[in-house]
C-alpha cells in the first residue's frame, strides 16, 4: 500500500511541472522549426534530453553551423547543475535505493523536480521519484511536438516570427533569478558585454557561436564567483 501511494503521490506532485512544461515546450517546438530542425527531431530532442535552455542553447549552435566539440562542451557546461542536484537528491532516497534506479532517475532530474523531490519531508523512493518525473516527460515532449507541429501550419512569415521565441524563453530563464539580486544582474551583463565584444571585434568572428557561449559562461561565472563568494553561512541558509 505504501508504494501505491507514493507513486500515486509522485503523478499527483509532477502535474503543475507538466503543465508548465507544456506552454515552454511548445514555443521550443515552434522556435524548432523556425530555425528549420524537422518535427520528428525535435520531438526526439526533448523525449531524450529533458533540459530546457541546454535545448535552446543546442539548437542554436546546431543551426550556426557549430561544430560537435562545442555542442557537447556547451552541453556540458550549461546542465553541470544538474550534478549537484542529483547528489542532493541521492541524499534523500532511501538507503536501499540501488545504483541503477540511481542513474536512471539521473535522467529525469530537471530543476522544478529537484525542488519538488527535496521538499518533499523525509525520505524519498524511487516509485515516488519515477511517478514525479512521468508526467513532466510526458509533457515536455509533448508539447514540443505539438508545436512544431502548429508552426508547420502557420504561414511562412509567421514561423519567422515566432523564431523570436528561442531568445524570449532564454530571458525568462534567466530574468527570476537575477530579481533582487544585483549578483546575478552583474554576471549576467557582463556575459552579455563578453559576447558583444565577439559580436563587432572582426578579428574575433572566427569564433563560432557555440564556442562563444563556452567562453562568455566560463569567464561571467569565474568572476562572479572571485567577487561574489558565497559565505558557508549564507550557502547553509539557502540549503
Amino acid at each position: 500500500m505504501k508504494a501505491h501511494d507514493d507513486f500515486r503521490q509522485g503523478l499527483i506532485d509532477g502535474i503543475p511541472i507538466g503543465l508548465a512544461y507544456v506552454a515552454v515546450s511548445f514555443a521550443f517546438g515552434i522556435a524548432g522549426v523556425a530555425k528549420g530542425i524537422p518535427v520528428w527531431a525535435l520531438t526526439l530532442i526533448s523525449a531524450t534530453c529533458l533540459t530546457s535552455a541546454g535545448q535552446f542553447a543546442a539548437i542554436i549552435s546546431m543551426t550556426a553551423g557549430g561544430s560537435l566539440v562545442e555542442l557537447i562542451l556547451s552541453q556540458i557546461i550549461i546542465n553541470l547543475r544538474y550534478s549537484i542536484m542529483s547528489i542532493a537528491i541521492g541524499q534523500k532516497l532511501i538507503a536501499k535505493t540501488k545504483l541503477w534506479n540511481r542513474f536512471t532517475m539521473a535522467f529525469g532530474v530537471t530543476d522544478e523536480i529537484f525542488a519538488v523531490s527535496c521538499g518533499r519531508p523525509g525520505e524519498i523512493t524511487s516509485r515516488y521519484f519515477y511517478a514525479l518525473m512521468t508526467i513532466p516527460w510526458i509533457s515536455w515532449t509533448l508539447g514540443t511536438f505539438l508545436g512544431a507541429t502548429a508552426s508547420n501550419l502557420l504561414p511562412e512569415i509567421m514561423r519567422d516570427a515566432l523564431g523570436i521565441a528561442i531568445y524570449g524563453m532564454l530571458i525568462g530563464i534567466i530574468i527570476p533569478p537575477a530579481k533582487g539580486d544585483r549578483r546575478i544582474v552583474f554576471v549576467i551583463i557582463l556575459s552579455m558585454m563578453i559576447s558583444l565584444v565577439f559580436s563587432f571585434v572582426k578579428a574575433l568572428s572566427f569564433v563560432s557561436s557555440g564556442f562563444v557561449i563556452i567562453i562568455c559562461t566560463l569567464i561571467a561565472a569565474a568572476v562572479g564567483a572571485v567577487l561574489f563568494p558565497v559565505e558557508e553561512e549564507e550557502e547553509n541558509e539557502h540549503s
